[in-house]
């Protein structure tokens, strides 16, 4: 099974966020940028505003379970930031992965598309 790849770093996030492109979807948002490894990198932010500390994990989980699941249709060699909307907190799993997939598919992330 392969290794997922996170980012941790503040600088990571801040430099996404300025210099990556994005798309967003009424559940989340979706930040891009080529790295220059051979594998995706991932990082999650839900702001205090979603709620307490159990539902802000939930929906992190969440996203880290559909990145994961969906980690073979993405076109390897990007640094992706998700971030969460209000909407993430009432919606379904099916919901944010296809949210999730019409970002990226915006994005022009997904394998098949565009190449």
């Amino acid at each position: 099974m392969k290794h997922s790849y996170t980012l941790k770093k503040n600088s990571d996030f801040r430099r996404l966020y300025a210099k990556g492109k994005s798309a967003a979807t009424p559940c989340l948002v979706v930040y891009c940028r080529k790295n220059r490894l051979d594998h995706n990198r991932a990082g999650y932010t839900v702001s205090t505003k979603l709620g307490h500390a159990v539902v802000r994990n939930r929906i992190r989980r969440r996203l880290r379970e559909i990145v994961r699941l969906n980690r073979e249709r993405i076109l390897p060699g990007y640094d992706l930031v998700l971030v969460a909307r209000s909407r993430a907190v009432e919606a379904e799993y099916r919901q944010l992965e296809r949210a999730y997939l019409t970002a990226c598919g915006k994005l022009g992330l997904l394998r098949g598309e565009g190449t």
